[in-house]
């Protein structure tokens, strides 16, 4: 029973911070079940794909309802991070646990710097001819009153490209890829930011499920943790998500940097040391 509570806890922790900075409770649940848990790699990775369906399943509704997600580049996107998510966990199953650890401190030191560089909106007018002829535009609310603003898709085969490394890494390493995701539609397709964010965000349940599938035919999702886990999460994204609005947002960019350079060292050492 206490090491279910512990479970939770530590669940929990997760969620609320990956809520907070808006990268994910995996980001977070992964390496707090390696050093504090001491779970396997593999268990941990395929708890943190369940609960990053759980977590996405329900935080993505708002935005669909909102308007804010781009469905259609959603649905063509899929295809190229279900293909490296799938690919991912079923390498997840052959690659060394240390391989995987010093991986997911470089994905860290990424997400970081993606948080330190994340840059306003660079909308373009009109799409290429490959996305106006896929219909991928869309329209959102202007900043000031009720007027709506088009917004075109570009360089969606560069998109794609990267949404396959996004959903590789988290079929790898049980994380949502939600700052690969962002920066291939924002900086790549040039989408606005919000729309980025919120169609990722609806992405991050697919791609994760897909992965999932993958582990659970392994046998590699422990019930007994990813219940738990995912309940946490959950749990902790839902708190995350309420007290955001209330506190100061790029004093906990800088902080969210901090600790995800310190697990990418805490990491980066036990792959080398083979802690």
């Amino acid at each position: 029973m206490l090491i279910l509570l512990g479970l939770l806890a530590l669940a929990i922790g997760a969620g609320f911070i990956g809520s907070l900075s808006g990268l994910g409770g995996g980001v977070f649940i992964v390496p707090a079940l390696l050093i504090f848990a001491h779970v396997p790699m593999s268990i941990a990775v395929g708890a943190s794909l369940i609960s990053v369906v759980a977590t996405s399943a329900g935080a993505s509704v708002a935005f669909v309802r909102d308007g804010w997600t781009n469905l259609r580049v959603a649905m063509v996107l899929e295809c190229a991070t279900v293909t490296g998510a799938v690919t991912g966990a079923y390498l997840a199953g052959i690659v060394p646990s240390w391989v995987l650890e010093l991986l997911f401190a470089v994905m860290m030191l990424q997400s970081a710097y993606f948080t330190v560089t994340k840059a306003g909106d660079s909308i373009v007018p009109h799409s290429d001819a490959l996305a106006e002829r896929l219909r991928l535009g869309g329209r959102i609310p202007a900043e000031s009153g009720n007027a709506e603003v088009d917004y075109g898709v570009v360089h969606l085969p560069g998109g794609a490209a990267m949404m396959v490394v996004a959903g590789l890494m988290s079929g790898l390493l049980g994380i949502g890829s939600g700052a690969l995701k962002v920066m291939a539609m924002d900086y790549i397709m040039h989408l606005p930011l919000k729309v980025s964010s919120a169609t990722s965000n609806f992405m991050i349940g697919v791609t994760a499920g897909a992965g999932a599938l993958v582990f659970l035919a392994r046998g590699d999702v422990a019930t007994v943790i990813a219940a738990p886990v995912a309940l946490g999460v959950t749990a902790g994204a839902l708190v995350g998500s309420r007290l955001l609005p209330h506190v100061n947002v790029q004093a906990l960019r800088y902080l969210f940097v901090v600790i995800l350079v310190l697990i990418a060292v805490e990491m980066g050492w036990r792959a080398l040391s083979g802690f």
